[in-house]
């Protein structure tokens, strides 16, 4: 099942773009093409590989995604002054750690292409849901954040989400000559320190440049 919604996916991106290979298509979004074979192993379709195609070829998402609409139909397209950015499945963990890392598209949402300039590359930001409370008052459980891809270098005490093995959260991040420390704002959590031979287990997803609530 996961490698036929790859191979679907690639199919309609092949009919709608002249893309005829993996390596084309690695070239096209600017990634390794190991990153394509992972993907197709995994069946996963990355929220970024979608939002870049779909701007670059003016293609429907939910298209490219699902096979669902109308291949050219890109209802985002008509407004110049907003950019739409995908929100995921995946959930960031304001605790110990969540297992849900989907890539899949909940949907997108409409920001000022201006604004977003400002504040980073619109083309790597995705937006992800907040579970948890270690990063209270902050952030919040039901919270909503942006993060840009594009952002890794830290900067000791911004927030960032952050992957460890099959997990993903959100922390501040502090960069020590021998340490990676990851920082709760509820005291209640523990800093979570990684030494210098535990630091490549941690990948830097992106930086967390705005968040929005929902109140209930």
């Amino acid at each position: 099942m996961a490698f036929y919604r790859f191979e679907s996916f690639f199919e309609r991106v092949s009919a709608a773009t002249g893309i005829r290979s993996q390596t084309e298509l690695a070239a096209v979004l600017g990634i390794n093409r190991s990153a394509v074979t992972q993907a197709k192993k995994k069946g996963a379709i990355p929220a970024s590989w979608v939002l870049g195609l779909s701007r670059k070829f003016g293609l429907n998402p939910d298209w490219l995604e699902k096979g669902t609409g109308d291949p050219k139909k890109n209802k985002f397209c008509h407004d110049p002054e907003f950019d739409k950015i995908p929100k995921v499945n995946a959930r960031l963990c304001a605790g110990n750690g969540s297992f849900e890392v989907g890539s899949d598209i909940q949907g997108f949402y409409a920001f000022r292409k201006d604004w977003l300039s400002r504040k980073g590359s619109a083309g790597k930001m995705v937006l992800m849901d907040i579970f948890g409370n270690s990063m209270a008052p902050e952030l919040k459980d039901g919270d909503t954040v942006l993060v840009d891809e594009s952002q890794k270098a830290i900067i000791a005490g911004a927030l960032y989400a952050v992957g460890i093995e099959d997990t993903v959260m959100v922390k501040r991040v502090e960069k020590h000559p021998n340490s990676l420390v990851l920082q709760s704002d509820n005291k209640d959590y523990a800093p979570i320190f990684l030494r210098e031979s535990e630091m490549d287990m941690a990948r830097i997803i992106g930086k967390v440049v705005w968040v929005g609530r929902e109140y209930r």
